[in-house]
């Protein structure tokens, strides 16, 4: 599959006089000089086990014709098959995701020796020289945070990667981080993954930008559809075909069944309502919401066919801020800027 994959992009490389665009804008990654596309297609189930190898490569091919360049892997999704993907790499920005590699105990985590070990494995299978961006897939309390700085920087210099960021990570954790690397002259992370939907607010809403204006860290977010509770398709139970009901998703389900999952419902019909009378979908405007958001560069998209991904793409070209106060009043739990939350560098 990576030939045939590889053949696909060259070609759309080469020409792509035939592709009709949705325009998608360019942000830079946090105040790094990186420009990703404000959607990016996330892997976790683009590559999963619910799709075949040939629709996670019509929807790679779908994404780079309507000016996607983010793609987003990991070592752990899909036990590896999700980086195995050749693209051409001038016109591309790839990631890739450290800390759950294997069984061993030194196959996982951000030991010098994982970051290094598994970064080199994920490029073997990307069939890649370097990825654009290394996470560090949650911090590791095992690891002492030198010493992640210091193999992050290492794997940077050796080309191996050209920035690196943190996913899961809280705003403490990165302010610990920059630390560390102004105080040795190493390179800090320049990108937070968060998860950022209507229901998942505070982090993105208001810690991250006190990081974003602070060091420069943005925000690349996940889940826009808190795992397509947004899309309402669990407004009636959990379809047999949904995620909820996949082996290893039993905590999706117990979420849609919880309490607090039945009031989210409820407001999801709602919004459903409200995105009638602006003429979208309801996924696009929680995706166009998740965009409004101040520091956040890319919000990845995980989609498991084409009619998903083209509807994802085709986002409202601004939310006002009439809408925006709408929706805030609907949800009930807008966060509020936490003065005595700063970090001072």
């Amino acid at each position: 599959m990576p030939t045939r994959v590889c053949f696909v992009f060259l070609c759309l490389a080469l020409s792509l006089t035939a592709c009709v665009f949705i325009l998608l804008f360019h942000r830079n990654l946090g105040k790094s000089g990186l420009r990703v596309s404000c959607l990016g297609l996330g892997t976790w189930v683009t590559f999963g086990s619910q799709i075949s190898d040939e629709m996670a490569e019509n929807l790679m091919t779908i994404a780079y014709e309507n000016g996607v360049n983010l793609f987003d892997t990991a070592e752990v999704y899909a036990s590896g098959r999700s980086d195995r993907q050749q693209l051409k790499r001038s016109s591309f920005v790839i990631t890739t995701k450290i800390y759950w590699g294997g069984q061993a105990e030194t196959e996982r985590g951000l030991s010098r020796k994982h970051i290094i070990e598994g970064l080199r494995g994920s490029l073997s299978r990307l069939q890649l020289d370097y990825v654009d961006i290394v996470f560090a897939n949650r911090n590791d309390v095992n690891s002492p945070m030198e010493e992640i700085v210091r193999a992050m920087t290492f794997v940077i210099n050796q080309g191996m990667a050209m920035y690196w960021g943190t996913s899961r990570w809280s705003a403490m954790e990165i302010m610990e981080a920059y630390s560390v690397a102004r105080q040795f002259n190493l390179i800090p992370p320049v990108c937070e993954q968060a998860e950022y939907h209507y229901f998942q607010r505070d982090k993105v809403e208001v810690q991250l930008p006190e990081l974003y204006h602070k060091i420069g860290v943005g925000a690349m977010t996940w889940s826009p559809l808190a795992c397509g509770l947004i899309t309402g398709k669990y407004s009636d139970g959990v379809p047999e075909c949904s995620r909820a009901a996949m082996k290893g998703y039993q905590w999706l389900k117990e979420r849609v069944n919880s309490e607090e999952g039945r009031r989210q419902l409820a407001k999801i019909k709602e919004l459903h309502l409200l995105a009638d009378r602006l003429a979208c979908t309801a996924a696009q405007l929680a995706i166009a919401w998740c965009l409004r958001s101040e520091g956040v560069s890319s919000v990845l998209l995980g989609v498991s066919n084409t009619d998903q991904l083209l509807e994802n793409l085709g986002i409202l070209s601004q939310m006002t801020p009439q809408t925006v106060a709408e929706i805030d009043a609907l949800l009930g739990n807008k966060p509020h800027s936490k003065k005595d939350t700063l970090y001072h560098v």
